[in-house]
């Protein structure tokens, strides 16, 4: 505890408990303790299910009619929350304790400008303001979040802005009326690593400047042994270690702290590989020469350009980009939001025409393809997204998702379509049983695998996973990352891994491409680039990914 002989926050022995149904209910906290001090930041680390988001609501008052306190004490400044009627929380939750959620796409009113939105909440809870001194506050919030022309900011809407823009909206937002205490859950999720850095920079300068503390709910472990004074580990509702960042990150008393450190991608690493004594013979020319010759897909010169109906502007998301994909190995583009990598896997995919450039795939042009024999190419190269909450629907089975590529593209008969289902759930290493199961029923890894399942059920020679693993837990996405490294070894299919994640790309990648507004600035293969990169965004990308102040310790 720093700052303070009095903590401002103590949760002592917390119980929650989520009724399910009128028989079936279950302890989603159990037992958790811990303290926050006036200027501290303290971390909650854990695997999804961990409970650290039923702990963030529950200290806010936010869990729900489902889900009760039904044991233990939360104290806010001597004062007891729990029991607090809504009329009371209207003096604590966002007047002193302020709340950053995960996702501003939902938590943002996409109706309502961003500067109509703070207003509202300096003026919920400050009486009768005039609406010039309501104003100036709002920028000078949203200027104190390092949003550039805050004034006009103001007046735009969540569209208009960037992930990076809306999340330090809902920053400022959490600032309005000079908290004492921020909740922050997963604020950077789902940022990239130099945006996440940035905010966390500005999170920290608001710590020293205006003395708030942060409870910061997240599962990235190297963003808390960089920002943290102390690091709380739930596994499955309790705490099993605490300590400060040096103690846990570097000497973990725990198993299931261990087992999360070893989750972790780590830049410095290598490629993933298998034993593959069992696996397909060896290409003649392996994995990561690129060369040409030996690729599966080839894009040169590709350019797409979007065009503003409103404003007459254009802008170029894809300028004069050229890649290869190694056959049978996997090429890995990396790059901030905005720098194209979506738009260009669209277009290698055909998904999206290009404006110049050709797409080759297998030595043959398909830049131009129509009708069926476009149908036929999507056959051979398939797509993972990054949501599986969104991408698989929800109204199928899982069964009925796996064959529906099979009966969209005419494979099979019933019978063969049924044991094809069964052969790729045992490939992404899920039981047959759950072929009767509905997405809703599954975790979100469980439904990625599904989603992997999907991809790979027309047997196509490529497949291309945007931002396939950035929504995933460490534990579960190095399980994903595994899965997918296994695959490639036991088929040959080639992979083009889309991710801001520099660890995570290190890991699967054999050649490198990096983009910056809509370019290629830097090219080659994955040990020479990460190694020595040649440009300074590259650098800076490395730079930026987090868990470098407290490096790990190697466990074996």
């Amino acid at each position: 505890m720093t700052g303070t002989t009095r903590p401002l926050l103590t949760v002592s022995d917390l119980d929650v408990h989520y009724r399910v149904s009128r028989r079936e209910s279950f302890h989603a906290v159990s037992g958790v303790g811990f303290e926050v001090a006036a200027g501290e930041l303290v971390s909650i680390v854990g695997e999804s299910g961990s409970g650290k988001s039923t702990t963030a609501h529950a200290i806010l008052g936010l869990l729900g009619e489902r889900a009760e306190v039904t044991g233990g004490s939360i104290r806010f400044d001597g004062t007891e929350l729990t029991g607090l009627r809504d009329k009371r929380w209207r003096s604590v939750r966002g007047a002193r304790i302020g709340f950053v959620p995960q996702d501003p796409t939902v938590s943002l009113n996409p109706t309502r400008r961003i500067g109509d939105q703070i207003a509202q909440s300096i003026t919920l809870h400050s009486g009768r303001i005039p609406k010039e001194a309501v104003r100036h506050r709002v920028v000078e919030l949203l200027g104190k979040v390092g949003i550039d022309r805050p004034e006009f900011r103001a007046r735009q809407y969540p569209h208009q802005l960037s992930g990076g823009m809306k999340q330090r909206a809902l920053i400022a937002n959490a600032l309005a009326n000079e908290p004492e205490l921020i909740v922050a859950d997963e604020p950077t999720s789902a940022l990239d690593v130099t945006i996440q850095k940035q905010i966390l920079d500005h999170v920290d300068e608001l710590r020293r400047e205006l003395g708030v503390a942060i409870l910061l709910i997240t599962h990235d472990i190297g963003v808390a042994g960089d920002r943290s004074d102390r690091i709380v580990v739930l596994e499955s509702g309790r705490v099993v270690e605490a300590g400060t960042p040096d103690r846990v990150l570097t000497d973990p008393a725990e198993p299931y702290t261990r087992r999360l450190l070893s989750a972790v991608p780590d830049v410095s690493g290598g490629r993933l590989v298998v034993n593959t004594a069992a696996s397909r013979p060896p290409e003649p020319d392996s994995p990561g020469s690129a060369a040409h010759s030996r690729a599966i897909l080839v894009a040169s010169d590709v350019q797409k350009i979007f065009r503003d109906s409103g404003s007459g502007g254009e802008v170029h998301a894809v300028h004069d980009v050229s890649i290869a994909v190694p056959r049978g190995g996997t090429l890995g583009v990396v790059g901030e939001s905005g720098s194209g990598k979506s738009s260009l896997a669209r277009i290698v995919t055909r998904l999206t025409d290009p404006d110049d450039g050709t797409v080759e795939f297998d030595g043959r042009d398909v830049t131009g393809l129509r009708g069926r024999e476009l149908r036929d190419f999507r056959r051979h190269v398939q797509m993972v997204y990054q949501n599986p909450y969104a991408s698989l629907d929800p109204r199928f089975t899982i069964e009925r998702t796996l064959a529906e590529p099979l009966r969209a593209f005419g494979i099979g008969n019933r019978a063969s379509r049924r044991g094809r289902v069964s052969e790729l759930l045992d490939l992404v290493g899920l039981p047959t049983s759950f072929a009767d199961r509905l997405p809703t029923e599954m975790s979100g890894g469980q439904r990625q695998r599904v989603a992997i399942a999907r991809a790979l059920a027309t047997k196509p020679a490529l497949v291309v996973l945007d931002e396939a693993v950035s929504a995933l837990d460490v534990s579960v996405q190095a399980q994903i990352l595994d899965l997918l490294v296994r695959v490639q070894a036991e088929l040959g299919v080639s992979y083009m891994f889309i991710s801001h994640d520099l660890a995570v790309i290190r890991q699967v990648s054999d050649d490198i491409v990096v983009m910056r507004r809509g370019r290629v600035v830097e090219a080659g293969t994955a040990d020479r680039v990460y190694a020595t990169p040649a440009v300074d965004y590259t650098r800076a990308l490395l730079a930026a990914v987090p868990g470098t102040r407290h490096p790990r310790k190697v466990i074996s």
